[in-house]
């Protein structure tokens, strides 16, 4: 949807389509609804309700990114990083597979693009993927903001074969004691909740979960502190800025060109 996005972690986004239903604790505030929904009355959220698919000009714009790639490293040093979905949930259960189908078409056609899938539904990321598996060019994300939701899906996350798999924890509820398992995990993103309503993080969460990371030797990102806004209470922690990627995923040989333009 955008070439250029605030999301501290990521350099454009893009919705293939857009709606979901609520389903944790990281829900409960949830920007996309606000806005796609409450404010703009774009798509009705929850289940039941359909999806709505974003327009072929919209579709064709990752293409255009992948034609201007060399020009992007060239500035970056580095591939552009692509967050799909931001208002909707690739792993939905209510969105068409037909629509699943032609996104990983359209990854596998871009592969000078770290796509960024990240999703609150990771149980059903081996069911719903390609037969092939995930493309390379795809950074698998699942969210869990607490530790109770951290013990039930980080081992699904693991289970899945993806050539970057992060954990973001945003908005972070609650503790989460990483263990074992965060030696199978590459990145973790960390940030507070923004909005109304939203619940203040705890400093020593934050630390605890940094610590951890080091250990491991795991990226870690802060994004924000959160508050009224994103951007209320910076993302600083003792006077630095702790923001570190995972290895990008390789560069693949383009695919055959006479595959569908949407």
């Amino acid at each position: 949807m955008a070439e250029k996005t605030r999301i501290a972690w990521t350099d454009s986004t893009f919705n293939p389509w857009i709606g979901c239903t609520k389903v944790g604790l990281g829900c409960d505030h949830c920007y996309a609804e606000a806005l796609m929904d409450k404010r703009w009355h774009r798509v009705s959220w929850g289940s039941g309700q359909p999806r709505q698919r974003t327009s072929a000009a919209n579709w064709r714009q990752p293409l255009l990114w992948e034609r201007g790639h060399e020009a992007f490293a060239l500035m970056h040093g580095r591939r552009r990083r692509v967050f799909c979905a931001s208002l909707a949930d690739v792993f939905d259960n209510e969105a068409p597979d037909a629509w699943r189908a032609d996104l990983f078409a359209l990854i596998e056609r871009t592969p000078h693009l770290d796509w960024l899938l990240l999703t609150k539904r990771i149980g059903n990321v081996r069911t719903m993927a390609p037969a092939a598996g995930l493309p390379a060019n795809v950074w698998l994300g699942a969210t869990m903001v607490n530790q109770s939701e951290y013990d039930r899906d980080v081992h699904k996350l693991l289970a899945v074969e993806a050539s970057v798999r992060f954990v973001s924890v945003e908005p972070m509820v609650g503790a989460i004691t990483g263990g074992d398992a965060l030696t199978g995990v590459d990145w973790v993103i960390v940030g507070g909740e923004s909005g109304f309503g939203a619940r203040p993080i705890q400093r020593g969460w934050i630390d605890s979960l940094r610590r951890e990371c080091a250990s491991a030797g795991v990226a870690f990102f802060f994004k924000q502190w959160g508050g009224p806004t994103s951007t209320a209470r910076g993302c600083v922690l003792d006077g630095a800025e702790f923001k570190s990627w995972p290895t990008a995923a390789p560069v693949r040989p383009a695919p055959r060109q006479d595959a569908p333009v949407w």
